[in-house]
């Protein structure tokens, strides 16, 4: 093309060269394979001496280094600079989109497509650094509305969680809620999802375990009130309720895909699903992280810690990109079974997802507790609020599989007052000090022999935080029984 001709090509550099400045606002889109073919070594010159020496080389240095001499740009004045930045904006993204086409040829001809998008939205997007941040003493007030009627906060459906966070979940989040095996995980994600389709959100739920049907037909005893051993019985019913329901309520897709996927198979599904109904995607439901692939690199799928961070990555990253709201679940290790308080270490896969994830909510709670219509989850980490260690009761109907908000029922205010004073008495006992010591000596009405051989050197600490909480369980059985009569 005439405009990216040799000589305007050779222009840039003996601009660059001149002005300093405007090299370095250019340097992370210069890209020497983008200049033509005898451009590129001298490109590549200017590239590394910077990167070298910190400085512009000189006009003669450049040219007793090459066969292309380079003139020294004069009478030059602010708006040629302006002139250059923009054109050669222009040219960069151009060139790389050019290549991504070229790159693409071989995918193409495999079908293999999500790639392909990568690529080129990456192409497009290759710009100058425009956004120089925010001026924290420049209108503070102007700062803080900004920040009130634009940061997409959005409310969980659970007045008592959202008081919590400050108002509800944010877009562009990664929200992860933690639980064990059989914990209630899949169960809490679609409660979620319900409260978001309802509240008019396009929401999607997608698992890797679950079918769409089955799913379907647990939101039908959530959305409906029937029961779920009624629900087959009562479909007209339930169809009659669903129906109703659709009028004033967002869109809800379920979708499952195999364990294994990555999100390049969940952004090309969001897209087809977005370009069919045309309708924006408001709320993203992944159940749940554990079972997806990163798609950026091969790992094993055995090296959790390595595969867990591409992926939570990932998942961020789009939330970011998208500005959706994006929720998914994650394992907690079988350490968390016996305890009465969770922390970092007993997320599966160490650390990784907690270090990514904006909040992260363990799901403190089991099927007894979701038999005596009890949801308990607790704050792991939160950016945008105070409330880490902080647990949050809340109502579980075993037959509809709603889970609703308890914050104001009186009874269960008196309760949680017994319980708070149990709880720290007990947190505070399974403290294992130097001076109180947990040994093969200690009597037997304080330790399990059935279950621990003092030969084998068990760890002190964790028995004694076993044994409180069988005592925290057994005092909380009893508040709950205390309170359903």
């Amino acid at each position: 093309m005439a405009e990216y001709s040799f000589d305007v090509q050779k222009l840039y550099l003996e601009m660059f060269l001149a002005d300093a400045e405007s090299f370095a606002r250019a340097s992370n889109i210069f890209i020497p394979k983008h200049f033509d073919r005898k451009l590129q070594p001298v490109a590549t010159f200017i590239k590394d001496y910077v990167e070298e020496y910190k400085v512009m080389p000189e006009v003669d240095q450049v040219n007793a280094k090459h066969d292309i001499k380079l003139k020294g740009a004069q009478d030059l004045d602010p708006s040629h600079f302006n002139w250059l930045l923009d054109e050669f904006e222009t040219f960069s993204r151009h060139k790389a989109l050019e290549g991504a086409i070229l790159q693409s040829a071989d995918l193409l001809e495999r079908g293999d497509y999500a790639p392909v998008e990568d690529m080129v939205k990456d192409a497009v997007n290759v710009g100058l650094t425009r956004d120089l941040g925010t001026d924290y003493f420049d209108d503070p007030k102007g700062r803080l509305e900004l920040l009130k009627s634009s940061n997409g906060q959005v409310s969980t459906g659970w007045p008592n969680l959202d008081k919590k966070l400050f108002g509800g979940f944010n877009r562009g989040e990664l929200n992860i809620f933690a639980g064990g095996s059989g914990a209630g995980k899949s169960l809490f994600l679609q409660n979620l999802a319900v409260n978001w389709a309802l509240a008019g959100l396009n929401t999607v739920y997608i698992s890797f375990e679950l079918s769409e049907v089955l799913a379907a037909m647990r939101i039908d005893a959530m959305t409906t009130n029937i029961p779920t051993k009624n629900v087959m019985k009562s479909m007209d019913d339930v169809e009659m309720k669903v129906k109703m329901l659709k009028k004033k309520s967002g869109n809800l897709q379920l979708k499952y895909l195999p364990s294994g996927s990555t999100i390049l198979d969940i952004k090309t599904y969001i897209k087809e699903l977005e370009l069919k109904n045309k309708k924006k995607i408001d709320c993203i439901l992944i159940d749940y992280l554990d079972l997806m692939m990163p798609k950026s690199k091969r790992v094993s799928p055995a090296d959790l810690f390595i595969k867990d961070k591409y992926v939570s990555e990932e998942l961020r990253n789009f939330a970011v990109e998208s500005q959706m709201l994006l929720a998914t679940a994650s394992q907690l290790n079988r350490a968390s079974v016996e305890e009465i308080e969770f922390d970092h270490s007993h997320i599966a896969g160490g650390l990784s997802k907690i270090q990514t994830a904006d909040n992260v909510i363990g799901i403190f709670t089991s099927r007894a507790m979701r038999e005596r219509g009890r949801y308990q989850i607790q704050f792991m980490k939160t950016r945008s609020s105070s409330g880490v260690g902080q647990k949050i009761d809340l109502e579980f109907d075993v037959d509809t599989l709603r889970i609703r908000d308890l914050a104001d029922d009186p009874e269960y205010k008196q309760f949680d007052k017994q319980r708070s004073s149990i709880y720290d008495s007990l947190k505070q006992k399974s403290k294992v000090t130097p001076n109180n010591p947990v040994t093969p000596n200690t009597p037997k009405d304080a330790r399990s022999d059935d279950n621990i051989d003092p030969t084998k050197g068990d760890d002190v600490g964790k028995v004694r935080a076993t044994v409180e909480g069988t005592k925290l369980r057994q005092l909380l059985n009893e508040l709950h029984s205390d309170e359903e009569q």
